[in-house]
């Protein structure tokens, strides 16, 4: 019988919570789900959801179990909810690999491609020796980079703050040279004026693209911006649905999206969005500055996904300071690297193996990651 039976929960370091979901022919499937520094919350809604609709049924029909979690409750979508969603769908498509001995890319239609190329986070929060550290990660075999544009910065900020972003993005493209593409992340700390002023700044060191310009809930605004630049516009890190995504398709601003498949529905829902951005001719590069299951779900999306841009992916940045993905794997040579490439998992369901013995013993650690709450030079909250 392939019933769901039992589940559990991790929150382990550094930030990031696991899901194990065991059948009743003994088969185990594993998810991420969590919002980074709201794993509590999230573990209520996983719990909730398994409890009320998935404990005791086949894990099989994937899509009805889907549209039960989300359409069941009345109250629908956000991050809480959708990231709840996307564990449990990583761990039945897992189940699901493995039942049929197929990676989960062979059960979306098989690969489109043989790998998918990744990027290198540089620099951290507070954007800083990135020259160097970018020259470090090239020598390392990568080939796309990615940083933060600026620290926080007010509504309306002073030329010699936008110059700080400027030189560091020169600093950077003079250390690595024209053959490496470099991703600046403006994090949605940016406003609108400001977005337009950065993104004409920046324009001639040529980014690859500038990330978040401005909030998602500014949104409407993305085309002001992409008025003002000719590099290319991503966004989407914080959207939780084809839904969201549906009006940025339809306005014709965006270049490429960064769904998460921790926090948009997971493996189920992003395939979904994937399509929907081919049809806009809108390329995909999903979200992950997470764990290791995230990042195996991310790549068998990419696998099977025509559109796939470049993957984002967490080793060594700057929140993993006690935990790195590769620490929770018994083969963790699966994610290695070569000329800037992973190579697409040939192994049955999400492609990893979890060293079980290991989450468990991380996870009777204390676990309680917050983001930063960073204030303007006022008092005045800014954005981080």
């Amino acid at each position: 019988m392939s019933d769901i039976v039992d589940y559990e929960l991790f929150e382990v370091p550094p930030r990031w919570l696991f899901l194990r979901v065991e059948t009743a022919d003994g088969l185990v499937g594993w998810g991420e789900p969590v919002v980074e520094g709201r794993s509590h919350t999230v573990k209520a809604a996983v719990e909730e959801l398994l409890d009320t609709y998935l404990l005791g049924k086949p894990a099989s029909p994937i899509e009805d179990h889907w549209q039960t979690m989300y359409r069941g409750g009345f109250y629908r979508g956000g991050p809480v909810l959708m990231s709840a969603i996307a564990g449990v769908d990583q761990a039945l498509w897992d189940i699901k690999g493995k039942r049929f001995g197929a990676p989960v890319h062979e059960l979306l239609g098989g690969k489109a491609r043989d790998r998918i190329r990744v990027y290198q986070w540089i620099g951290g929060d507070r954007p800083s020796a990135v020259a160097e550290e970018a020259k470090k990660r090239v020598d390392a075999g990568f080939t796309a980079l990615k940083m933060n544009a600026t620290e926080e910065m007010e509504r309306v900020d002073d030329p010699a703050t936008v110059q700080q972003a400027v030189d560091r993005l020169k600093e950077v493209r003079e250390a690595v040279g024209e053959e490496v593409d470099i991703g600046v992340d403006f994090h949605g700390r940016v406003s609108k004026p400001m977005a337009k002023r950065l993104a004409k700044a920046l324009e001639p060191y040529e980014p690859m693209f500038i990330e978040e310009p401005v909030l998602p809930e500014h949104n409407d605004a993305l085309g002001n911006v992409a008025a003002h630049t000719t590099i290319p516009i991503a966004t989407g890190e914080r959207m939780f649905s084809r839904w969201d995504f549906k009006e940025i398709f339809e306005d014709g601003s965006v270049d490429v999206i960064q769904p998460d498949l921790s926090h948009a529905g997971g493996i189920t829902e992003v395939k979904k969005i994937a399509s929907m951005a081919e049809a806009y001719d809108v390329a995909i590069a999903p979200h992950c500055p997470l764990g290791p299951i995230a990042l195996a779900s991310c790549i068998q999306v990419d696998a099977c996904s025509p559109n796939a841009l470049i993957q984002e992916q967490s080793m060594n940045i700057h929140y993993n300071e006690t935990s790195d993905v590769l620490d929770y794997l018994a083969n963790p040579d699966v994610f290695d690297y070569e000329d800037g490439y992973v190579s697409i998992p040939e192994e049955p369901g999400l492609g990893i193996d979890i060293d079980e013995a290991f989450v468990r013993e991380q996870a009777e650690l204390d676990v309680d990651w917050h983001g930063p709450v960073w204030r303007h030079a006022d008092g005045s909250v800014a954005e981080w």
